[in-house]
């Protein structure tokens, strides 16, 4: 039982460090992928709709606080994902492994409501557009995480270690 509280907790710690450190680096024009959602997606996909949205709670408040961002922000953002991703656990398929498309899909739909709540929380920029928030600031990240989410689904262990 504490393994399944403290393994995403061991996990996000490196992956926190590549998305402060490495992401920016590959970021095309301030949109980047988000190498935390993929995280959330995987363990919501594992264990449930409420662990997935207290997850993402847990670590997108943490995230808020060793990004120095907007405090909440994150936060909000990463429990609305993680909710999001919980319509898609199904308890029948949890010793098998999801198909990789579906995963991609449900990593860009979670990427969408995250981008998109987080965009609206967070934008300094008080004058912009319904168009601009769905589309730049929402479907362009989002398409983003989707591709480099396809890395995980392929090159993931064969074993179980989730």
């Amino acid at each position: 039982m504490l393994k399944s509280f403290l393994l995403p907790i061991v996990i996000f710690i490196p992956v926190a460090a590549l998305q402060l450190m490495i992401v920016p680096f590959i970021s095309i024009d301030y949109i980047a992928p988000d190498l935390i959602l993929i995280l959330i997606v995987i363990f919501t996909l594992r264990n449930g709709q409420l662990y997935g949205t207290v997850l993402g709670f847990i670590l997108g408040l943490t995230f808020d606080f060793i990004s120095g961002g907007l405090i909440g922000s994150y936060a909000f953002a990463k429990t609305a994902a993680g909710f999001t991703a919980g319509y898609f656990y199904e308890e029948s398929e949890i010793e098998n492994e999801i198909n990789p498309f579906k995963f991609i899909s449900i990593v860009f739909l979670c990427d969408l409501v995250n981008s998109f709540f987080f965009g609206l929380l967070s934008s300094i920029e008080i004058r912009f557009s319904l168009t601009f928030l769905l589309f730049e600031i929402s479907l362009l990240p989002a398409i983003y995480t989707a591709v480099v989410s396809f890395a995980a689904a392929i090159f993931r262990p064969r074993r179980k270690i989730i």
